[in-house]
């Protein structure tokens, strides 16, 4: 769970997804079980969507029992699962971005 005064800055900015994979990364240093975290991953992977809806101006959708984020060249991204990617070691939401907007025509 994100620590009181983490002094986290999030202004819905590209840049801004660095700090969050830096905080999902020390989530994951101290180990805790996934449920644990999940709800806060979620908000993560949420912010993360709304940087694209801003910044590639993508529109949010439902898929199945899950929400994703299509973007105007059709693509469908889902930033909600890449923050659980990035909390087992294997994903980016900073990343997911970059590949969101070099995809945009």
């Amino acid at each position: 769970m994100l620590r009181e005064g983490a002094r986290l800055r999030l202004d819905h900015t590209p840049q801004s997804l660095w700090s969050v994979d830096r905080v999902i990364a020390e989530l994951r240093r101290e180990d805790p079980p996934y449920e644990a975290v999940a709800q806060a991953l979620r908000g993560f992977g949420a912010y993360a969507g709304e940087v694209l809806v801003r910044e590639l101006g993508a529109a949010w959708e439902e898929s199945g029992d899950s929400y994703g984020l299509r973007t105007p060249d059709g693509t469908l991204w889902d930033p909600i699962a890449e923050a659980r990617r990035t909390f087992e070691g294997e994903g980016s939401l900073r990343l997911l971005c970059r590949d969101a907007v070099h995809a945009a025509p």
